[in-house]
């Protein structure tokens, strides 16, 4: 069921839906950048996690924030972005019955989203999070962060402070029981334009130390577009 509909807060929202053909697969959902600087479900980062998580077991969404593409709606300052994202889990949840491993992971606006998640849906057992804008965005409310993840950042990028990602990182790795996997890539700029197999690579890397996901990849299955 590559294309889906499913009910949000504010109306109907489109996603793109890859299901495991392990009923015990681990579920992750991916969120795009910002919609009203052309983020959209099928941003090249926001495709490749989806990938890198379809590829290796896992059922993932990735789906368009209200007012983006066929998505209802209007843009709500994240406010309702993270409504929508709570929708989606919810869906994803509602045809994955039983207690499976859920994942968060999300690029830029949706990392900073995808970060908020974790901190309202205790099930969520990591993340994944590319470029979280922590210069642009308070990132307070991670205190403490539930769960240990991977932080992705592209040491050209001209969006997002270097200096202001380290000291999210140390902040969090200070907590007690979280360890964070921060990798710095050397020559990618905030779109990852030449290093998105890097970002592929290292996803994959991440959550291949954990037990839950099947690390067979099944390419007949994997959503296109």
């Amino acid at each position: 069921m590559p294309q889906v509909v499913f009910n949000g807060p504010s109306g109907r929202l489109e996603g793109r839906y890859h299901h495991s053909t392990n009923p015990d697969a681990p579920v992750a959902l991916v969120l795009h950048p910002h919609p009203l600087q052309g983020g959209t479900m099928n941003n090249r980062v926001t495709h490749t996690l989806y990938r890198a998580f379809a590829e290796h077991g896992a059922s993932v969404l990735r789906f368009n924030f209200r007012g983006v593409g066929c998505s209802e709606g209007t843009f709500d300052n994240g406010d309702g972005e993270l409504s929508d994202a709570a929708a989606a889990l919810s869906w994803m949840q509602s045809i994955n019955q039983g207690s499976r491993p859920l994942w968060v992971a999300g690029f830029s606006f949706g990392a900073w989203i995808a970060m908020q998640v974790l901190m309202r849906r205790p099930e969520v057992a990591g993340f994944v999070s590319v470029s979280p804008p922590t210069n642009l965005y308070d990132f307070n409310f991670l205190a403490p962060c539930p769960v240990s993840g991977m932080i992705l950042y592209g040491r050209n990028d001209d969006i997002v402070l270097e200096e202001t990602v380290d000291r999210l990182v140390a902040k969090l790795n200070a907590q007690k029981g979280i360890t964070i996997d921060y990798r710095v890539i050397p020559r990618a700029d905030h779109f990852y334009t030449n290093d998105l197999e890097k970002v592929y690579q290292y996803t994959v890397e991440y959550v291949a130390s954990f037990k839950d996901f099947n690390m067979v990849a099944h390419p007949v299955c994997v959503v296109n577009g």
